[in-house]
């Protein structure tokens, strides 16, 4: 009967830890800026797509490889307030090792970008 109950404990901490990530989730939570491309059980592919001046919500990414298709202009929200600019050109590609953040192209052109998120133990 112990065995069970920390068991059940256990289940229960794992999943309401794991729900928030899978909530914030880009392709659910702006379904308008981000479009599954391809995936499979290592990696998913994902399009990204902002117009001038467009923002999402708060999300989260695991570990990804950005390729950026277009010149950008980026102001990151992170989670405790703070902001990060980012700008480049395109062609450029970027590792990441995931985290949440809220995006906004601060640029006066579309953006776009192919993510690949890493899955499994790669997840940061």
């Amino acid at each position: 009967m112990k065995r069970f109950t920390m068991f059940v404990c256990t289940l229960t901490v794992m999943l309401f830890t794991i729900q928030p990530l899978r909530a914030q989730d880009p392709t659910k939570v702006d379904s308008k800026h981000y479009k599954v491309e391809f995936e499979n059980d290592q990696v998913r592919v994902v399009r990204i797509t902002y117009g001038p001046g467009e923002k999402s919500v708060m999300h989260y990414h695991p570990a990804n490889a950005a390729v950026f298709l277009t010149d950008y202009a980026v102001t990151f929200t992170l989670p405790d307030g703070k902001t990060v600019d980012v700008r480049g050109k395109a062609g450029e590609v970027a590792w990441d090792a995931g985290g949440k953040h809220l995006p906004q192209n601060t640029g006066d052109k579309p953006m776009q970008v192919v993510l690949v998120e890493m899955k499994g133990k790669h997840d940061a």
